[in-house]
């Protein structure tokens, strides 16, 4: 072989760039199809796939000339895309640089898509009334999967390490193809008549085709007579399909999924725990609040006791009776008081007394008291009593004083 006819891959691609490059309609072409693969790039790339039914190439439109584009492009939209055809050296391939992208109507899967969401909505199968609650705490999960992939390890993953005591039954369906759809009738009725608490319905991520069998009206309304709720986790956030309006309950995705039906139950520990921590908190504080009760109502009843009444009754019988004592001495010596002054009032006015102090009494035969002479005669026998004694004795005259016995006693004196 001549040394002159090897060429290296960098040559033989931009050799084949240079061809696309001076092509001219390949500078400035339309092309018409369906969107596929779309996806935004955080960059603001946009990267797409543009198919029609024997056929595919793949797009991108740059960020700088998205100022054109007036709508968000998704899975099934028919567009007209207008760019230019180039090859990218590094890999070898050719792709659709596109510069303006307008649509061209719906595509046949999303006219599809479009039809039965208005039909099923128009027999109220999406209608909120219908949607079952999903059970707080399951014992048992059904998951309606394939059994290989990303979206059943999520589901195991998060369900184990949110409570490792659920038990997950996993019906290994076909979720894409011509098969999908009865697989998928199939393990939801096996799952409903096992028992399951919650089934989870779903697959990873895709394009519209690979997600159409959660399109089909079969799939929907096995999803809406199931007596089992249903959590509809088909694709990434950005995927909807009528399995999703059917559900009692739509997931982003197959994690979200098994975070909403399955209840961590760390939480829960932290819950009781919680629980346990004010129970015994309010225990405390109620048990306190009794024996301060308690103790109120000891003291009221040693207060009101009849022991305690008697020992009060006693305490103030005993001070009754000091008082009385006191008052009766006091009345004693107020009393004795005043009956030595009577008797010493009466001592001044004692006849004896008189009689101790130099002075006699008279009295006539018959006892009877002189106080004047003309109570006796001269000859009559009278009685002179004295302070030792009596004299008897006979009136040999008698003289009336003059002026008063005070003036007699003078003159006599």
């Amino acid at each position: 072989m001549p040394a002159q006819n090897v060429y290296t891959v960098t040559q033989v691609n931009s050799y084949i760039r240079n061809m696309f490059t001076q092509d001219f309609m390949l500078q400035s072409i339309m092309v018409k199809g369906e969107v596929s693969n779309c996806k935004y790039h955080s960059s603001g790339h946009i990267y797409f796939t543009l198919k029609d039914a024997k056929g595919t190439i793949a797009c991108v439109m740059f960020a700088q000339n998205r100022g054109g584009l007036r709508f968000r492009m998704e899975e099934g939209h028919r567009v007209v895309v207008c760019g230019s055809v180039d090859v990218y050296e590094r890999d070898g391939k050719y792709q659709l640089y596109a510069k303006e992208i307008r649509q061209d109507g719906a595509g046949e899967l999303y006219e599809r898509y479009e039809r039965l969401k208005r039909k099923l909505e128009e027999r109220g199968m999406f209608a909120q009334e219908y949607k079952r609650p999903i059970p707080k705490y399951i014992r048992t999960l059904g998951v309606v999967t394939a059994a290989t992939g990303a979206a059943v390890r999520d589901i195991i993953n998060i369900a184990g390490r949110r409570n490792p005591y659920v038990q997950i039954v996993l019906y290994p369906a076909t979720v894409q193809g011509e098969a999908a759809p009865p697989s998928i009738i199939n393990g939801i009725r096996a799952l409903e008549r096992f028992g399951v608490d919650v089934i989870i319905v779903g697959r990873g991520g895709g394009s519209i085709e690979d997600l159409w069998a959660f399109n089909e009206e079969a799939v929907a309304q096995a999803i809406f007579d199931c007596s089992v709720p249903v959590i509809s986790a088909v694709g990434h956030e950005t995927d909807t399909t009528i399995a999703d309006f059917v559900a009692d309950l739509r997931a982003p995705t197959p994690s979200a999924a098994a975070e909403l039906a399955v209840y961590d139950i760390g939480q829960m520990e932290d819950r009781l725990s919680e629980y346990a921590y004010t129970m015994q908190h309010l225990i405390r504080r109620t048990t306190e609040q009794y024996r301060q009760t308690a103790e109120h109502c000891s003291v009221r009843l040693r207060y009101l006791s009849p022991l305690n009444r008697i020992r009060t009754k006693r305490t103030q019988v005993l001070s009754l009776e000091e008082r009385l004592q006191n008052v009766m001495e006091d009345r004693l010596r107020e009393s004795r008081h005043r009956f030595a002054l009577y008797v010493e009032q009466l001592r001044g006015l004692s006849p004896l007394e008189k009689l101790s102090q130099g002075y006699a009494y008279a009295a006539d035969s018959a006892g009877a008291t002189l106080h004047s002479v003309g109570q006796v005669s001269v000859g009559d026998e009278i009685t002179v009593c004295v302070k030792d004694g009596s004299l008897r004795a006979a009136v040999t005259e008698k003289h009336e004083a003059v002026g008063g016995w005070d003036s007699e006693v003078e003159k006599r004196q």
